[in-house]
């Protein structure tokens, strides 16, 4: 009986090392997955980084462009109403 009582914890013993084994081997499965989840979401937050600053460099571009045309109109504008008035004038 005393060998049966030590094979019995001995399994015991192993049965709980396995459980245990199998707890460790899932825990780190789905440390794993969760990391690749957060590296997809690093990825797709640069993906959008880079497209938002592609975008706004696009638009300071616009704005640049308009504030030089407004500037053009502006001289063509004062030009235009010298011209009227040297006119009117004579």
């Amino acid at each position: 009986m005393p060998t049966e009582n030590a094979m019995d914890a001995a399994l015991g013993a192993l049965r709980q090392a396995m459980a245990g084994l199998e707890n460790a081997i899932d825990l780190r499965f789905e440390a794993q997955r969760e990391g690749q989840e957060v590296e997809g979401e690093v990825r797709r937050v640069h993906a959008d980084r880079a497209r938002l600053a592609q975008e706004l460099d696009e638009s300071e571009f616009r704005a640049n462009r308009l504030e030089e045309v407004n500037r053009e109109v502006s001289r063509r504008l004062v030009t235009a109403m010298e011209t009227i008035r040297a006119v009117l004038d004579r």
